[in-house]
């Protein structure tokens, strides 16, 4: 246990792979790269974030849309934070 309760964070892993974001039913696809990720989330970089709906899927494969739900948790100018969710 960590002083005061403090929860470890998970680990990350470094991936710097290209993804693209799938939202709006499947018909809007924007490239983005994934910098690291963990099991619960993921660290994006996105040329344009100011339109970014709160919610949508995270694929490798731009074929492919099925990928992991993601919620935003925040953003710093091209860097977004996006947590998995079910």
């Amino acid at each position: 246990m960590l002083p005061f309760g403090r929860k470890t964070r998970p680990s990350r892993r470094r991936v710097d792979k290209q993804a693209w974001l799938v939202f709006d039913g499947d018909f809007a696809l924007r490239p983005c790269t994934v910098i690291d990720m963990s099991d619960d989330g993921a660290r994006l970089n996105i040329d344009q974030t100011d339109r970014l709906p709160k919610r949508f899927s995270l694929t490798f494969s731009r074929a492919s849309r099925a990928g992991r739900h993601c919620e935003v948790r925040w953003k710093h100018g091209r860097s977004v934070g996006v947590k998995f969710v079910t």
